[in-house]
């Protein structure tokens, strides 16, 4: 089931003002969040546009939360955060999906909860290309 204005579920320009496809896991896609304050932040996205966890299997479910673990070990392993957060929420775009947040000691917002987008760092595409090949090879 896809949802025409759902960013998760078309891609392309939708995507593209927030995101960066990175790649399919078993039941979701891994996304680079674009605005990097939080160096390594990606986003799992479930493979269907559902809005709750409750609404698919316990399967389902345990495979869309293993793909956040495999995530968020790539994002350990190719960036080396002292803490990773982890959040769940879609009030606007209600298609299930988790953040992954790497967070740095002394780093911005150390210590507190991270905003939703700060807008503060922007990196290259030769950037992001690095970042995304960092993470593929953690995987």
């Amino acid at each position: 089931m896809k949802d025409q204005n759902c960013a998760y579920c078309m891609g392309g320009e939708l995507l593209d003002k927030f995101g960066i496809y990175i790649c399919d896991l078993s039941v979701s896609q891994l996304i680079l969040f674009k605005e990097q304050s939080k160096l390594g932040r990606v986003i799992v996205a479930y493979k269907d546009h559902v809005s709750e966890i409750v609404n698919i299997s316990v399967e389902e479910r345990n495979a869309f939360m293993d793909d956040v673990c495999r995530a968020a070990n790539a994002v350990h392993k190719a960036f080396n955060p002292d803490k990773v957060n982890y959040g769940a929420y879609g009030d606007t775009g209600c298609h299930l999906h988790m953040h992954i947040v790497p967070k740095y000691n002394g780093g911005d917002e150390w210590g507190g909860v991270f905003q939703m987008n700060p807008g503060k760092v922007y990196l290259s595409d030769a950037e992001y290309a690095d970042m995304i090949e960092r993470i593929k090879s953690a995987l």
